[in-house]
């Protein structure tokens, strides 16, 4: 197929060369007094079929060039054949803006020769800066995106690295609870342990009291598992403010100035850290959230351990802690009755909830 192509080509370009040079040959040759060779039909048929004898000695060199560019180009990687074709239209606009002035001009030499010697001198260049420039010319292209996605990155990154610092309290430490929150994954981010909430726990640990050293041994049990057994990162923050007392408010500081979150279940400290912008995490909250969601009219079977704040009430405890204020039942303490939940109470101190026997409901 490919063999064809290339003798229909130079047939192509015998017949039109005939058209033109054939009879110039003729006048040379002093065989234009013949009538039938001055016919153009005439010459264009013999040029082709002197071009289709040539085609015998040199089609196969063609074919073979042929097939040669053709592997070259197509094992070329595509970024050399853009860059080199971008190259040589480059090269190709200037050399055609540069022959203009050239044209223009009469001297018969000067406007043919000087445009083809700049066509094929520009355009070789063109190409070969191209190609040689390749990376280079990749790299113009997508620099600015490439630059400019690498800064959102870098600006997420550190928002991300800062948001994701978790300050943790005293208070949050000794409870406990902060430990079985890291392993379920629910606290992502950074565990950060400044120095003064570590020099408080100390302190509780050797108190003389009992009960507050073994809180303070208990808070260094948990930091101790939180750092070893858990996939966490931790980080002890040396710094201190020593113009300040109050371990509190170091924290609070110190939560403003690295844009961190603390850690806590102290009621106070939560609302110190809203009233001063700083965000907060109570678990205490996150308890209370995942608790089990009970509505006004339910019915508990719950036991009375003791008597209210007001003369009739009794209070009892569901399984998870939760306070249950019975009105009227001071007459039940010590024994398992059914309730009728009247109210419900959240604070981030906890939830309260108000109920009444339900014997004195079927009483009515």
């Amino acid at each position: 197929m490919l063999k064809r192509l290339v003798q229909s080509c130079f047939i192509i370009i015998g017949g039109t060369l005939g058209i033109f040079l054939l009879p110039v040959v003729l006048r040379l040759l002093n065989l234009h007094d013949i009538i039938f060779l001055n016919n153009p039909y005439v010459t264009a048929i013999l040029g082709a079929i002197i071009f289709y004898f040539i085609t015998f000695w040199t089609v196969d060199y063609v074919v073979g060039f042929v097939k040669w560019f053709e592997d070259s180009v197509v094992k070329a990687p595509i970024t050399e054949i853009i860059s080199g074709s971008l190259g040589l239209i480059f090269g190709l606009l200037v050399a055609y803006l540069m022959g203009i002035p050239f044209n223009n001009m009469n001297i018969p030499i000067v406007n043919t020769v000087i445009p083809i010697l700049l066509t094929l001198l520009l355009g070789y260049l063109g190409f070969q800066i191209g190609f040689k420039k390749r990376e280079e010319l990749m790299n113009l292209l997508t620099i600015s995106r490439s630059s400019k996605k690498k800064a959102n990155l870098e600006v997420e990154e550190e928002k991300k690295v800062t948001k994701s610092l978790k300050l943790l309290d005293t208070s949050v430490i000794i409870d406990g609870r902060i430990a079985d929150i890291c392993q379920t994954g629910f606290l992502d981010g950074i565990i950060v342990i400044p120095q003064f909430v570590l020099m408080e726990l100390q302190h509780i640990a050797d108190s003389s009291d009992a009960l507050k050293r073994n809180r303070g041994r208990r808070g260094l049990d948990i930091l101790n598992r939180i750092q070893k057994e858990l996939p966490i990162e931790v980080q002890i923050y040396e710094g201190d403010f020593e113009d300040i007392q109050e371990v509190d408010s170091k924290l609070i500081k110190l939560a403003k100035l690295t844009s961190g979150i603390v850690v806590t279940n102290d009621f106070n400290l939560n609302k110190v850290c809203e009233l001063q912008n700083v965000q907060v995490l109570n678990i205490n909250d996150l308890a209370n959230a995942v608790k089990p969601v009970v509505l006004p009219g339910e019915e508990l079977n719950v036991q009375l351990i003791k008597d209210g704040k007001e003369y009739h009430q009794g209070i009892a405890y569901l399984d998870d802690g939760t306070m249950i204020v019975v009105e009227e039942g001071r007459n039940y303490i010590g024994k398992r009755i059914d309730v009728l939940v009247t109210s419900v109470l959240q604070t981030s101190a906890g939830r309260m909830i108000f109920a009444k026997p339900k014997l004195l409901e079927k009483a009515l």
